[in-house]
């Protein structure tokens, strides 16, 4: 542990993932067996569409201790339910254009403890950009920038005042200290593809890959597309198989919702085909409606959510003692109730502990927000505006 600290201080902080290093420890992380997949502490971007957390950004020394809690049986009225299917009714109705883009907004959770009171912040910050043609040749552009860490509330930032205020905030996440400044970096295009679009791949599902023509010619029914992205069918998920004794490799809950986050954030499905896959996440065991929710960017919806694994940080690669422990979590999906569009995916903390023994029961740990998607017949340009 001393020579692994040893090396993280002459070499200093890490440089960031690229968005080739972030789109495939994106689908890594899917990929990995429940026995062996880490929770995400935190994560740092520089420039692209990728990630709900990058490779180089799995937490620390996290292992799974047990499985999470079994969802109670669904009531005979689940309006909370009723609601994602209304929404996913009103996302069959989406146009579709020649453009596809998509705007989306990373952010984890770190906890301050100076000696004025401790106070949360949310760094990792960054948002990516990126849009495709719908043809193949048609272009396909990639953005990205960091935004400035920031209190995550009011109260946060009242303690982060007492604290005076500083402008730079040193964390532990990914085995280092990274340090977070409240500034925000200028657009950057990571490697524009001219000659490219019409080509998707879809992280977490072993390496699928999509044309715009595969695409629109997806099924719509629940039960069709659950079998075709709620199973894997790589090498190692069939010799998983095997030794389980089971005749399809078939994801944990979790990865349910992750896998239909990617498909819903970064694949611009038919409005038909969207709509069908909200129905069969819904329609799946451990799957459990919330009801009303709100996203980071007080956006309301309705949600789905999975409990999480048990997750416990321990020593071993040196995490300091104050970011050690256990705790719960659930993944939420939050959905615009008037247009069925996924706002949110969510990490809400259920059961203090570890990093976060201070907070309350729903307290944001990360979160992957949708501040904008969809079709156009216009070459799409990121946002000047900061979103906070």
């Amino acid at each position: 542990m001393d020579e692994l600290r040893a090396i993280s201080e002459a070499y200093g902080e890490p440089a960031p993932p690229t968005l080739r290093e972030m789109t495939e420890a994106r689908a890594r992380m899917f990929q990995e067996p429940a026995s062996r997949r880490r929770v995400r502490l935190g994560w740092r971007f520089k420039a692209g569409l990728g990630v709900v957390a990058s490779g180089a950004a799995v937490a620390v020394a996290v292992t799974v201790t047990g499985s999470g809690s079994p969802a109670p049986p669904a009531p005979a009225v689940d309006l909370g339910r009723q609601a994602v299917l209304a929404a996913a009714e009103k996302a069959a109705a989406q146009p579709t254009g020649k453009y596809w883009f998509s705007d989306q907004i990373q952010g984890q959770s770190y906890i301050m403890r100076p000696k004025t009171g401790a106070y949360a912040i949310v760094g990792a910050h960054s948002e990516t950009f990126f849009w495709s043609a719908a043809e193949r040749g048609g272009g396909n552009v990639g953005y990205g920038r960091d935004l400035p860490a920031r209190p995550f509330t009011e109260r946060d930032a009242a303690a982060w005042r007492r604290a005076g205020s500083p402008k730079e905030f040193r964390v532990w996440s990914n085995d280092h200290y990274w340090t977070y400044a409240q500034k925000a970096t200028k657009w950057e295009t990571d490697d524009p593809d001219g000659e490219g679009g019409g080509r998707f791949y879809v992280q977490g599902t072993g390496g699928k890959e999509l044309t715009v023509e595969e695409i629109q010619n997806l099924p719509d029914d629940p039960d069709a597309l659950a079998r075709m992205f709620f199973t894997l069918d790589t090498p190692r998920d069939r010799l998983i198989a095997r030794r389980a004794k089971r005749a399809s490799p078939a994801l944990p809950a979790s990865r349910w919702l992750g896998v239909t986050a990617s498909l819903l954030e970064d694949v611009p499905l038919p409005p038909r085909v969207r709509a069908g896959l909200m129905r069969a996440l819904a329609a799946q065991p451990g799957v459990r409606s919330l009801g009303a929710a709100t996203d980071p960017l007080g956006r309301t919806g309705v949600a789905l959510a999975v409990d999480n694994p048990v997750a416990k940080v321990d020593g071993e690669f040196g995490a300091p003692p104050q970011e050690r422990g256990e705790y719960r979590s659930r993944s939420e999906l939050v959905f615009d109730k008037e247009t069925g569009e996924l706002l949110a995916e969510q990490d809400v903390l259920t059961v203090p502990g570890g990093a976060y023994r201070e907070q309350p029961p729903g307290f944001v740990i990360n979160y992957w927000v949708v501040r904008d998607t969809g079709w156009t017949d216009t070459v799409p340009k990121p946002p000047a505006k900061l979103p906070f």
